[in-house]
């Protein structure tokens, strides 16, 4: 298979390794960009950390919480200008407000009744591009509750109150003080925007994550050389550290290093004069996963040239 230099370049983008390193990369792997990410990992030239989408897309995230629930919508524009549009903002704001009101699906949000109006809110969607002049949609919603506690909230890069660029929801189960549940679950919720944990535990990691992660360790330990016996307990140790870097519960928590985000909950039990139990998370950040058309202005300019 024929190796382009875009395909070097987006694999250069996605991994950090060097531009010689992508292209045998890719030719080992048949220009399988996923099979090329591993297989530079395994090399120890990729780091498992690199993210393998880019953040593209403008709008922005809107959080809306009212007693034992919560809502985190993505509504996103095509250029940064529009979020910063009072009207656009009071879009996404409402939008997060009426989708309380649903079970927070998409679908649910989507066809609420737009406050104010008679039409759903897609459709007002729909009619404010036309007046904004740029394309909008609705492209995510996710809603927590809990049956006694709270669900906390956080926004990141806040822009306006309830707006901006991250948004973070944290649902703890416990019968105990609320106003201390909620400065917890708010940093809970702050550790969250900055760690990006894949799952609660480890028992809800995708297990075809836990076996790709596995194949690519039992590669680097088998390069030592080692007896296979020792080859095991060195995957057995480096798959409970990528538990420890993942999965909520077990990572060091940011407020305290000290301690797993499981254990400065119990600690803080005291102070909530009640057992608490983190049941769930959710971590919205803008155009997570979303690529936006790369376009070479060189190009463009002699294409348009040679028209002339």
């Amino acid at each position: 298979m024929s190796i382009s230099a875009a395909m070097v370049k987006d694999l250069r983008e996605k991994t950090g390794a060097g531009m010689m390193d992508c292209k045998t990369a890719l030719a080992e792997n048949n220009g399988d960009m996923e099979a090329a990410i591993d297989w530079l990992r395994a090399k120890g030239i990729a780091k498992a950390d690199k993210k393998s989408g880019r953040t593209a897309a403008e709008g922005l995230v809107g959080v809306a919480a009212a007693e034992t629930k919560a809502i985190v919508v993505e509504v996103n524009s095509e250029t940064d200008f529009v979020a910063r549009n009072d009207a656009f903002q009071a879009l996404v704001r409402d939008v997060a407000q009426v989708g309380l009101t649903t079970d927070g699906s998409l679908d649910a949000v989507g066809a609420a009744t737009y406050p104010g109006s008679s039409k759903t809110v897609v459709d007002t969607i729909k009619d404010a591009v036309a007046t904004i002049g740029e394309n909008m949609s609705l492209r995510r919603s996710a809603m927590l509750t809990v049956g006694e506690g709270v669900v906390a909230t956080y926004i990141h890069n806040q822009v306006v109150e309830g707006l901006g660029k991250m948004g973070v929801l944290v649902a703890i189960e416990s019968t105990g003080d609320k106003t201390a549940l909620n400065q917890f679950g708010r940093q809970v919720a702050m550790h969250v925007a900055a760690t990006n944990p894949l799952a609660l535990n480890a028992s809800e990691i995708d297990p075809a994550v836990v076996e790709r992660e596995k194949a690519i360790f039992s590669e680097q330990a088998r390069a030592s050389g080692k007896p296979e016996a020792i080859i095991e307990k060195m995957v057995e140790g480096r798959l409970r550290k990528f538990y420890e870097e993942v999965v909520l519960l077990s990572q060091a928590f940011v407020m305290n290093p000290d301690l797993t985000v499981e254990k400065a909950l119990k600690e803080a039990e005291k102070d909530f004069g009640a057992p608490a139990r983190i049941t769930g998370f959710v971590r919205f950040a803008l155009g997570e996963g979303i690529e936006r058309e790369q376009t070479d202005f060189a190009a463009e300019v002699a294409a348009a040239a040679g028209k002339n």
